[in-house]
Parts: C-alpha cells; structure tokens; sequence
C-alpha cells in the first residue's frame, strides 16, 4: 500500500521509514511527487498537520501521513513551540533555531531548564477524510548549555535526556526510535493504523 509521507525532512523521513520497516507499507516522500510545503497558518501542532496531510492527499490521490512537532520551554513561556522549525526567522537553519535558544537560556539556572519535544502525527484516507487518524507522543528533557553530539537533526544536539545521560544527538536512531516523542506517536499510529485502513 502508497502512502505519502507529506515532509522534506531527511532525518524525519529515515525516523519513519525505520519505525514501520516491519510494515506493508510503501512510504513515499512527498517530494517523489515534487509537492511543494505549503504555509502552516494552523495555531496548533494537530491543524498543521492536518493541513499537510491534506495537502499531499489532495495533490496525489493518495492516503498521506504527516507530523507537526516541536519544542517548548517552559522558562520561555513555551516558546519555540509551533514556530519551533522557524524559530530564528522564516529561513532559519537548525544552527540558528539552536544559538537563538541558548542565547535566550544565557542566563538561566539548569533547575529551570526543562523542555519537552510534542509530536502530532496524523494520518489520512484521502484528502477529504472527515474522521483523520491523530496520533500524539512527548519526551521530556532538558536544554543543555552547549551542543552535544552529532545525530539527529533539529535541536537534538541540546535536548538532554538526564535517564539517558546523552543529549538526543548522542542517541543512536535504534535507541531514539524508542523512547522519542516521534517514537511514540509513530507507536500509537501503528497500533491503531490497521483498523482505519479497513474504514
């Protein structure tokens, strides 16, 4: 069975493909399709996803999944949030999402430092799916005072998972497809999947 993965994301597209290796599923990037990001004008983390899922379904034909996810800080009033990807500015790169953070963390104790990464992943039978499949996982942590680590993507090299004594760019991809907040709503999608493909 096809399905479009609605994400340009290279590090979200191998986290996918390998949480559902065991699945029947041929899980195709949206841009295979050469499908375009559209504007996420959603206020919250299932709209935007929503609205991506939708948009691949409508371009394609196909069934589409799509996830929407950042971080919030609570010492920041849950910033990045929703804007988590744009964070530094419409054309940020993940080095200028990361040096805007700790710049606003410049100054605070490790005690206020928690984070937490929230994942909506949503999956849809076709574009006009009125009852769309949403799924949600989070992973609590901290921000480190500097980078550490080289895997992952995103603000992985300063999001420290004090169980784990590694920051999640530290983490092998095996390891992080157990315990992240991409993890575990990929987790919820795959148990609940089978039952909406018959719908």
């Amino acid at each position: 069975m096809k399905i479009i993965l609605a994400s340009h994301n290279e590090g979200k597209i191998r986290e996918f493909k390998e949480s559902i290796k065991n699945i029947s599923i041929d899980l195709i990037p949206q841009s295979d399709f050469h499908i375009q990001d559209i504007e996420e004008t959603g206020l919250t983390f299932v709209e935007n996803a929503i609205q991506k899922a939708r948009h691949a379904a409508n371009v394609t034909g196909l069934p589409a999944i799509a996830d929407d996810s950042g971080l919030s800080v609570p010492a920041l009033f849950f910033q990045p949030g929703i804007h988590s990807a744009r964070y530094a500015g419409p054309n940020a790169t993940s080095q200028d999402n990361i040096k805007k953070l700790l710049t606003a963390l410049k100054n605070t104790p490790d005690e206020d430092r928690q984070a937490h990464f929230h994942c909506v992943i949503v999956y849809l039978n076709h574009a006009n799916d009125p009852m769309p499949l949403i799924c949600e996982g989070h992973w609590a942590g901290m921000i480190a005072v500097n980078e550490q680590g080289y895997d992952g993507f995103g603000y992985d090299p300063i999001f420290y998972i004090p169980s784990e004594n590694k920051t999640a760019a530290e983490l092998s991809l095996a390891r992080k497809n157990q315990i992240s907040h991409r993890a575990i709503a990929l987790h919820s999608l795959i148990q609940q999947l089978p039952e909406k493909l018959m719908r």
